[in-house]
């Protein structure tokens, strides 16, 4: 069968909702930083949408109206485990690199995103408001949505290596919704083929 044509960015676009937690969160930390808690608090709340999960829900697993893909002739295989590369991620000092280069945005998608680091670094200040449970469920949804994570544009499991080269930062519903698929499987545009999304966002990395 053909590949589906590959002009896709991301499987699902964005909803405007993300770019509204994005400003509340970036609030947030403004108020925090100029001692304002009590603001930083509710802002931090009023990120926590349940539009923000139902897009996220909408994305991962296999059964997700998003995933369309096709077989492709040639595509890599699917490896055993012994046969896969031995470095599963990039280390510390290569996520610097990758974090560096892509800024704080999801490759595919291009939504802001937030280091796991600093989601844990503002949760010890504001438990109360930045839910993290062990269910999907109870955690909260904008920061689940834009939790940065590093991604194989050729997934592990095909045989893809955890270097730069194949390596980009992406958000957790893009990385968890493309599964063991190529991008070519997928339909999906090659994201180091264009530029990174530049904007004043800075991942919430001042947050001290």
């Amino acid at each position: 069968m053909e590949p589906l044509a590959r002009s896709r960015h991301c499987l699902r676009e964005p909803i405007p909702e993300i770019a509204d937690a994005a400003r509340l969160l970036d609030a947030a930390v403004t108020a925090h930083l100029l001692g304002r808690r009590d603001v930083a608090e509710q802002l931090i709340r009023l990120a926590n949408m349940p539009l923000l999960r139902e897009y996220t829900e909408s994305l991962w697993g296999a059964k997700s109206p998003h995933l369309q893909f096709r077989a492709v002739a040639g595509a890599p295989a699917h490896l055993d485990h012994e046969s896969r590369a031995k470095e599963r991620m990039p280390t510390r000092a290569e996520e610097t690199v990758l974090f560096k280069r892509d800024g704080y945005h999801c490759r595919f998608c291009g939504i802001p995103v937030i280091r796991k680091e600093i989601r844990e670094r503002i949760r010890k200040v504001y438990s109360d408001a930045l839910p993290w449970g062990r269910k999907n469920i109870e955690q909260h949804a904008a920061f689940q949505l834009m939790w940065a994570v590093p991604d194989h544009v050729l997934p592990h499991s095909r045989g893809g290596s955890s270097d730069l080269q194949n390596t980009v930062i992406v958000c957790q519903p893009c990385n968890c919704a493309r599964m063991h698929y190529t991008l070519e499987e997928l339909g999906l545009a090659d994201p180091r083929l264009r530029e990174p999304a530049r904007s004043s966002w800075d991942g919430l990395e001042r947050f001290h």
